[in-house]
């Protein structure tokens, strides 16, 4: 090859090498999801929800969606300026619908872990719970979470109580929804199923008949993130300035009470 045409397949080289490390670049920028004047400039702010998650967000008797984290979204999208729109997802789906920008956030009871803080970045909490374990009414083994060790947990898998059931040497029957979770220990499946106090109580509420029963409480602990994807600092502050507002004015307090039985869960006990 002579000289001139080798420096001119370098040059060729170099200069696509560059175009690919500027476009990969722009890639990754795209990576921290649609930004706050973005957001503004659709006139939307798309939610993640599960939309099957009773009394968080669910279908009431007309089919519309309701329920405390709807209510929630809502409040945030108004301080934003925009209207909310929901995108019902199953809770095994909602973090890749956020990573790929399908959703500018998640609004449904999102627990904060490390693991997900590797990838995401989260709002403060606005609502606190306890962790509980729900069995059969003749279940005589369960009694705590150390019980768990060698029984059977219905929980969807990625979610905090199948990770915390797991946790406590219990074997996971994943599920993709709470209802089926106790349909699973109802019909002899599982031995059992953990979620928040609130969301058992309610479907407790809904269905006095069930022969199920809560054994075990974890401590209150914050149970109520929203998280953005990882460097959108300016949509995180504005979504955290919302939150703090609705807080100051009662309102997260009222809508709490309107779905939690006069119980406001949006302050730490």
């Amino acid at each position: 090859m002579k000289k001139n045409q080798m420096i001119r397949l370098i040059t060729i080289v170099s200069a696509t090498a560059l175009a690919l490390s500027l476009m990969l670049t722009g890639c990754g920028n795209k990576k921290t999801g649609r930004t706050l004047e973005e957001i503004r400039k659709s006139g939307k702010l798309l939610v993640g929800t599960e939309g099957t998650y009773a009394p968080n967000s669910y279908h009431d008797e007309n089919g519309d969606l309701v329920g405390f984290d709807v209510e929630v979204a809502a409040v945030i999208a108004r301080h934003l300026g925009v209207e909310v729109e929901y995108v019902e997802t199953e809770w095994d789906s909602i973090f890749a619908a956020l990573d790929s920008g399908k959703i500018d956030t998640v609004v449904n009871e999102v627990g904060y872990t490390e693991e997900r803080a590797e990838k995401y970045d989260f709002s403060d909490p606005y609502a606190f719970s306890r962790r509980c374990i729900l069995v059969r009414g003749d279940n005589t083994d369960i009694h705590s979470f150390e019980d768990l060790k060698g029984h059977t947990a219905a929980n969807e898998a990625s979610s905090l109580f199948g990770q915390m059931a797991q946790e406590y040497g219990a074997d996971l029957v994943a599920v993709k929804a709470m209802a089926n979770s106790i349909s699973e220990v109802l019909d002899g499946r599982a031995d059992c199923t953990l979620n928040f106090e609130t969301a058992f109580n309610d479907y407790m509420k809904e269905h006095p008949e069930a022969d199920v029963k809560i054994v075990a409480y974890a401590d209150p602990e914050p149970s109520s993130y929203i998280p953005v994807l990882k460097g959108n600092t300016e949509l995180l502050d504005a979504i955290n300035e919302a939150i703090d507002e609705a807080q100051a004015s009662g309102e997260l307090a009222e809508i709490s009470k309107k779905y939690f039985n006069g119980v406001d869960i949006t302050e730490e006990k």
